[in-house]
Protein backbone atom coordinates (compact mmCIF):
# COMPACT_ATOMS: atom_id res chain seq x y z
CA UNK A 1 0.00 0.00 0.00
CA UNK A 2 1.47 2.98 -0.79
CA UNK A 3 1.77 6.15 1.73
CA UNK A 4 -0.60 8.63 -0.34
CA UNK A 5 -3.40 5.45 -0.12
CA UNK A 6 -3.24 4.68 3.80
CA UNK A 7 -5.62 6.33 5.79
CA UNK A 8 -3.48 7.83 8.31
CA UNK A 9 -1.36 9.63 5.06
CA UNK A 10 -5.04 10.85 3.79
CA UNK A 11 -5.99 12.08 7.12
CA UNK A 12 -2.55 14.00 7.83
CA UNK A 13 -1.93 15.31 4.46
CA UNK A 14 -1.37 19.37 4.13
CA UNK A 15 -1.49 21.33 1.26
CA UNK A 16 0.89 24.37 1.28
CA UNK A 17 -0.51 27.85 1.20
CA UNK A 18 2.47 29.93 1.77
CA UNK A 19 4.47 31.73 4.65
CA UNK A 20 3.80 28.42 6.74
CA UNK A 21 -0.40 28.04 6.24
CA UNK A 22 -1.17 24.83 5.21
CA UNK A 23 -5.04 23.40 4.33
CA UNK A 24 -6.14 20.36 5.84
CA UNK A 25 -9.53 18.50 6.26
CA UNK A 26 -10.53 15.94 8.84
CA UNK A 27 -10.90 12.48 7.91
CA UNK A 28 -13.85 9.96 8.68
CA UNK A 29 -11.65 6.74 9.60
CA UNK A 30 -10.03 8.80 12.61
CA UNK A 31 -14.11 9.46 13.94
CA UNK A 32 -14.44 9.62 17.61
CA UNK A 33 -17.42 10.47 19.75
CA UNK A 34 -17.35 13.77 19.33
CA UNK A 35 -14.70 15.34 16.70
CA UNK A 36 -11.81 13.62 15.35
CA UNK A 37 -9.50 10.80 17.40
CA UNK A 38 -7.45 13.20 19.58
CA UNK A 39 -4.45 11.43 18.07
CA UNK A 40 -4.97 12.54 14.39
CA UNK A 41 -5.22 16.02 15.53
CA UNK A 42 -2.01 15.72 17.48
CA UNK A 43 -0.48 14.09 14.16
CA UNK A 44 -1.94 16.85 12.20
CA UNK A 45 -0.52 19.81 14.07
CA UNK A 46 2.72 17.96 14.34
CA UNK A 47 2.93 17.67 10.91
CA UNK A 48 2.75 21.18 9.96
CA UNK A 49 6.14 21.15 11.52
CA UNK A 50 7.18 18.72 9.85
CA UNK A 51 6.67 20.01 6.32
CA UNK A 52 7.61 23.53 6.99
CA UNK A 53 10.25 24.17 4.73
CA UNK A 54 12.20 25.79 7.36
CA UNK A 55 12.27 23.28 9.43
CA UNK A 56 15.60 22.61 11.60
CA UNK A 57 16.62 18.86 12.73
CA UNK A 58 13.72 15.88 14.48
CA UNK A 59 11.00 16.69 16.99
CA UNK A 60 12.52 16.09 20.50
CA UNK A 61 9.42 17.30 22.25
CA UNK A 62 5.39 18.36 21.01
CA UNK A 63 2.62 19.32 22.84
CA UNK A 64 -1.22 19.95 21.72
CA UNK A 65 -3.74 21.87 23.56
CA UNK A 66 -7.07 20.79 22.63
CA UNK A 67 -9.16 23.71 22.97
CA UNK A 68 -12.36 22.67 20.72
CA UNK A 69 -13.59 19.48 19.00
CA UNK A 70 -12.91 19.83 15.06
CA UNK A 71 -15.94 19.51 13.25
CA UNK A 72 -16.14 17.62 9.87
CA UNK A 73 -14.24 19.72 7.04
CA UNK A 74 -11.46 21.85 6.45
CA UNK A 75 -9.09 23.43 8.61
CA UNK A 76 -6.06 25.75 8.61
CA UNK A 77 -2.65 24.45 10.14
CA UNK A 78 -0.36 27.87 10.85
CA UNK A 79 3.21 26.79 11.87
CA UNK A 80 6.06 29.48 12.59
CA UNK A 81 9.56 28.81 14.34
CA UNK A 82 9.53 30.93 17.38
CA UNK A 83 13.32 30.93 17.58
CA UNK A 84 15.99 29.03 15.71
CA UNK A 85 19.41 28.50 17.31
CA UNK A 86 22.43 26.69 16.12
CA UNK A 87 21.54 23.12 16.74
CA UNK A 88 17.93 23.61 18.37
CA UNK A 89 14.59 25.22 16.73
CA UNK A 90 11.11 26.14 19.03
CA UNK A 91 7.96 26.23 17.13
CA UNK A 92 4.18 27.66 17.70
CA UNK A 93 1.46 25.99 15.97
CA UNK A 94 -2.48 27.04 15.48
CA UNK A 95 -5.16 24.52 13.70
CA UNK A 96 -8.13 27.06 13.12
CA UNK A 97 -11.58 26.21 11.79
CA UNK A 98 -13.77 29.37 10.40
CA UNK A 99 -11.29 31.60 11.68
CA UNK A 100 -11.54 30.39 15.15
CA UNK A 101 -8.35 28.68 16.78
CA UNK A 102 -9.41 24.55 17.79
CA UNK A 103 -6.04 23.18 18.75
CA UNK A 104 -2.56 25.28 19.61
CA UNK A 105 0.36 23.69 20.01
CA UNK A 106 4.48 24.07 20.60
CA UNK A 107 7.06 21.91 19.57
CA UNK A 108 11.05 21.38 19.90
CA UNK A 109 13.33 20.23 16.96
CA UNK A 110 16.62 20.01 17.14
CA UNK A 111 19.73 18.20 15.44
CA UNK A 112 20.80 15.11 17.16
CA UNK A 113 24.11 14.27 18.18
CA UNK A 114 25.97 10.93 19.05
CA UNK A 115 26.34 11.54 23.07
CA UNK A 116 26.16 8.52 25.34
CA UNK A 117 22.65 7.02 25.71
CA UNK A 118 20.71 4.70 28.23
CA UNK A 119 17.10 4.79 29.49
CA UNK A 120 15.86 4.18 33.02
CA UNK A 121 12.22 3.16 31.93
CA UNK A 122 12.51 -0.16 31.34
CA UNK A 123 10.06 -2.16 28.93
CA UNK A 124 7.93 -4.99 31.38
CA UNK A 125 8.06 -8.72 30.68
CA UNK A 126 5.51 -9.31 28.49
CA UNK A 127 4.29 -11.95 25.97
CA UNK A 128 5.33 -11.55 22.39
CA UNK A 129 2.41 -9.43 20.38
CA UNK A 130 1.34 -12.03 18.00
CA UNK A 131 1.18 -14.62 21.44
CA UNK A 132 -1.45 -12.18 22.32
CA UNK A 133 -4.55 -12.78 21.11
CA UNK A 134 -6.24 -9.62 18.95
CA UNK A 135 -8.57 -7.75 21.17
CA UNK A 136 -12.14 -7.42 19.00
CA UNK A 137 -12.69 -3.71 17.77
CA UNK A 138 -16.03 -2.39 18.85
CA UNK A 139 -17.40 1.26 19.01
CA UNK A 140 -16.13 4.52 17.29
CA UNK A 141 -14.37 4.56 14.40
CA UNK A 142 -10.87 4.99 14.78
CA UNK A 143 -10.20 2.05 16.66
CA UNK A 144 -10.90 0.47 13.61
CA UNK A 145 -7.31 1.63 12.17
CA UNK A 146 -5.78 0.03 14.36
CA UNK A 147 -4.21 -3.77 15.45
CA UNK A 148 -4.54 -4.07 19.50
CA UNK A 149 -3.83 -6.64 21.82
CA UNK A 150 -4.48 -5.77 25.40
CA UNK A 151 -2.43 -7.14 27.78
CA UNK A 152 -4.00 -5.15 30.95
CA UNK A 153 -6.14 -2.57 31.61
CA UNK A 154 -8.89 -3.00 29.32
CA UNK A 155 -12.24 -1.02 29.09
CA UNK A 156 -14.30 -2.42 31.75
CA UNK A 157 -16.80 -5.32 30.32
CA UNK A 158 -19.29 -4.06 33.23
CA UNK A 159 -19.86 -0.26 34.10
CA UNK A 160 -20.94 -1.12 37.59
CA UNK A 161 -19.11 1.84 39.38
CA UNK A 162 -16.55 -0.69 40.79
CA UNK A 163 -13.04 0.36 39.12
CA UNK A 164 -9.74 -0.84 39.80
CA UNK A 165 -7.55 0.46 42.70
CA UNK A 166 -4.59 1.41 39.71
CA UNK A 167 -4.98 2.25 36.36
CA UNK A 168 -2.40 0.63 34.59
CA UNK A 169 -2.50 -0.55 30.83
CA UNK A 170 -0.41 -2.30 28.90
CA UNK A 171 -1.15 -3.25 25.16
CA UNK A 172 0.86 -4.04 21.81
CA UNK A 173 -0.51 -1.96 18.84
CA UNK A 174 0.32 -0.82 15.62
CA UNK A 175 -1.19 0.69 12.69
CA UNK A 176 -4.03 -1.17 10.58
CA UNK A 177 -3.48 -1.25 7.46
CA UNK A 178 0.21 -1.93 8.23
CA UNK A 179 1.97 1.70 8.19
CA UNK A 180 6.39 2.34 8.71
CA UNK A 181 6.52 4.07 12.02
CA UNK A 182 7.46 8.07 11.61
CA UNK A 183 7.21 11.13 14.06
CA UNK A 184 3.70 11.45 13.13
CA UNK A 185 2.20 8.39 13.83
CA UNK A 186 3.94 8.07 17.24
CA UNK A 187 2.55 11.17 18.03
CA UNK A 188 -0.60 9.44 17.03
CA UNK A 189 -0.21 6.47 18.77
CA UNK A 190 1.03 8.40 22.31
CA UNK A 191 -3.07 8.99 22.36
CA UNK A 192 -4.03 5.39 22.24
CA UNK A 193 -5.18 4.91 25.76
CA UNK A 194 -8.20 4.66 27.12
CA UNK A 195 -9.13 7.37 29.75
CA UNK A 196 -7.80 6.71 33.01
CA UNK A 197 -10.87 7.23 35.05
CA UNK A 198 -13.02 4.42 33.12
CA UNK A 199 -10.50 2.06 35.19
CA UNK A 200 -10.64 3.68 38.26
CA UNK A 201 -14.55 4.56 38.51
CA UNK A 202 -16.11 1.54 35.96
CA UNK A 203 -18.20 4.70 35.63
CA UNK A 204 -18.62 6.14 31.71
CA UNK A 205 -17.75 9.40 32.68
CA UNK A 206 -17.71 11.64 30.27
CA UNK A 207 -14.03 13.36 29.51
CA UNK A 208 -12.12 15.31 26.78
CA UNK A 209 -8.59 15.40 26.58
CA UNK A 210 -7.49 19.34 27.39
CA UNK A 211 -3.89 19.02 26.98
CA UNK A 212 -0.65 16.54 25.19
CA UNK A 213 2.56 15.79 25.67
CA UNK A 214 4.96 13.70 23.76
CA UNK A 215 8.74 13.61 23.96
CA UNK A 216 10.44 11.36 21.33
CA UNK A 217 13.62 9.70 22.59
CA UNK A 218 14.26 8.07 19.42
CA UNK A 219 15.62 9.58 15.85
CA UNK A 220 14.05 8.68 12.47
CA UNK A 221 16.80 6.18 12.31
CA UNK A 222 15.34 3.86 15.29
CA UNK A 223 12.03 4.76 13.77
CA UNK A 224 12.51 3.48 10.53
CA UNK A 225 14.15 0.32 11.89
CA UNK A 226 10.93 -0.65 13.87
CA UNK A 227 9.09 -0.28 10.79
CA UNK A 228 5.48 -1.58 10.59
CA UNK A 229 5.87 -3.98 14.23
CA UNK A 230 4.34 -3.78 17.18
CA UNK A 231 4.49 -0.74 19.75
CA UNK A 232 3.97 -1.89 23.80
CA UNK A 233 1.94 0.63 25.23
CA UNK A 234 1.90 1.43 28.75
CA UNK A 235 -0.14 4.24 30.98
CA UNK A 236 -1.11 5.00 34.33
CA UNK A 237 -3.07 7.74 35.64
CA UNK A 238 -1.42 9.44 38.62
CA UNK A 239 -4.04 12.61 40.60
CA UNK A 240 -7.41 13.01 39.77
CA UNK A 241 -9.34 16.10 41.42
CA UNK A 242 -11.56 18.56 40.62
CA UNK A 243 -12.70 17.70 37.24
CA UNK A 244 -8.89 16.62 36.09
CA UNK A 245 -6.18 13.96 35.95
CA UNK A 246 -3.61 13.01 34.45
CA UNK A 247 -1.49 9.92 33.39
CA UNK A 248 1.88 9.24 32.16
CA UNK A 249 2.68 6.43 29.57
CA UNK A 250 5.77 4.76 27.70
CA UNK A 251 6.05 3.90 24.58
CA UNK A 252 8.43 0.79 23.36
CA UNK A 253 9.12 -1.16 20.45
CA UNK A 254 9.91 -4.79 20.18
CA UNK A 255 13.07 -4.51 20.37
CA UNK A 256 12.93 -2.89 23.83
CA UNK A 257 13.87 0.54 22.71
CA UNK A 258 12.31 3.37 24.31
CA UNK A 259 10.33 5.51 21.48
CA UNK A 260 9.01 7.83 23.53
CA UNK A 261 7.08 8.89 26.60
CA UNK A 262 4.02 10.90 27.18
CA UNK A 263 1.83 13.01 29.31
CA UNK A 264 -1.99 14.23 29.15
CA UNK A 265 -4.33 16.32 31.10
CA UNK A 266 -8.25 15.24 30.98
CA UNK A 267 -11.06 16.71 31.75
CA UNK A 268 -13.83 14.57 33.19
CA UNK A 269 -17.05 15.73 33.94
CA UNK A 270 -19.60 13.92 37.34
Amino acid sequence: MSEASHPFDQAIALVPQGDGEFLGHTHPGYANFIGPYGGITAAQTLNAVLLHPQRLGEPVAFTVNFAAALADGPFTAKARPARTNRSTQHWIIELLQNGEVVATGTALTAVRRETWSGHEAVMPEVPRPLDVPRTPRKGVEWLHRYDMRFLEGMVPRKWEGQGADESVTRLWVRDEPLRPLDFASLAALADNFFPRIWLRRATQTPIGTVTMTVYFHADSAVLAQTGTSFLLLQAKGQGFRNGYFDHTGQLWNEAGELLATTTQVVYYKE
